[in-house]
């Protein structure tokens, strides 16, 4: 599967007291450039998160918030730990056998002591494990968006490879003809400019100039990258490195063929060829 670099997803569950969201953001960048937001409750797992998140995308400026909202009429009920509360009383009974003059403990400290007093309100433990089960489900959902995405990158680059092999199938027939017809006109003016008493350095010179001008090597080698483009347009995975190395080769091709062009056949299929790499450069760009 191809996968875009841009996308976006959400995932909420309700909670005691509020509402936790997980949102991912995602836009192109060269490399991989993860941001995090967190309630202090969940920091905690932010190696955690960090790690999932990087073993999902690859590429890309991602961010990644969330986020845990109250709601304002949620008010936090106190409840009474009694059985705790009962646990304290004995061994408070237990403490004042073994030492009579030691004080009782007092009611206020028994409320004060941790657990006894309990809330309705989430604990850490539940945010942090209902984060991570919300993260699943947004990146899931963020990586079906990106496949789409990326899916309709890779048909419209299909598209231009098709055009782009329909030029040089038409041109590649006619570079013969191209270089002879050029070549005779070079000896023609080769031969009003030198005479025609030295004939071999006539021959020698249009002989020359037929090898600069010959593109036959340059077609061959764009046809061999498109071979490339399409094996790995069908393999899918993280590609963008590649591809984004491939259209520097497929223009370079492209543009040596317009700088040998000594007809207007080759300098426009030229032209066509440069305006359909780099329209796919640009989708490059997008992918993962």
């Amino acid at each position: 599967m191809i996968l875009s670099m841009t996308g976006y997803a959400v995932a909420t569950r309700e909670l005691a007291g509020g509402l936790l969201s997980v949102e991912l953001r995602a836009v192109n960048h060269r490399f991989l450039d993860l941001n995090l937001r967190l309630p202090e409750e969940l920091r905690q797992i932010e190696n955690l998160i960090r790690e999932k998140l990087a073993g999902r995308v690859s590429r890309g400026k991602l961010d990644c918030r969330i986020g845990f909202s109250a709601r304002n009429e949620a008010q936090t009920k106190l409840q009474l730990n009694t059985e705790l509360l009962t646990q304290l009383a004995a061994l408070a009974n237990q403490a004042r056998q073994i030492a009579p003059q030691a004080g009782d403990l007092k009611m206020g400290e028994l409320l004060r002591w941790p657990g006894v007093l309990a809330t309705d309100s989430i604990t850490p433990e539940t945010m942090q494990q209902t984060a991570m089960e919300l993260l699943e489900l947004a990146l899931a959902d963020f990586s079906a968006t990106r496949g789409r995405e990326g899916g309709k990158l890779a048909e419209s680059m299909l598209e231009r490879i098709a055009k782009i092999e329909i030029i040089v199938a038409e041109v590649q027939p006619r570079l013969p003809a191209i270089v002879a017809a050029y070549d005779e006109k070079l000896k023609q003016r080769l031969l009003e400019a030198l005479g025609s008493a030295d004939d071999d350095r006539v021959r020698q010179e249009v002989a020359l100039f037929a090898q600069k001008i010959d593109v036959a090597e340059e077609l061959t080698r764009l046809s061999t990258h498109l071979l490339e483009l399409r094996r790995i347009l069908k393999t899918g995975g993280a590609v963008g490195k590649r591809l984004d190395f491939l259209m520097q080769e497929l223009h370079r091709e492209a543009n040596t063929l317009g700088s040998k062009s000594v007809a207007v056949e080759t300098s426009q299929a030229s032209l066509e060829l440069k305006v359909l790499i780099e329209q796919m450069r640009e989708q490059v760009q997008n992918l993962e």
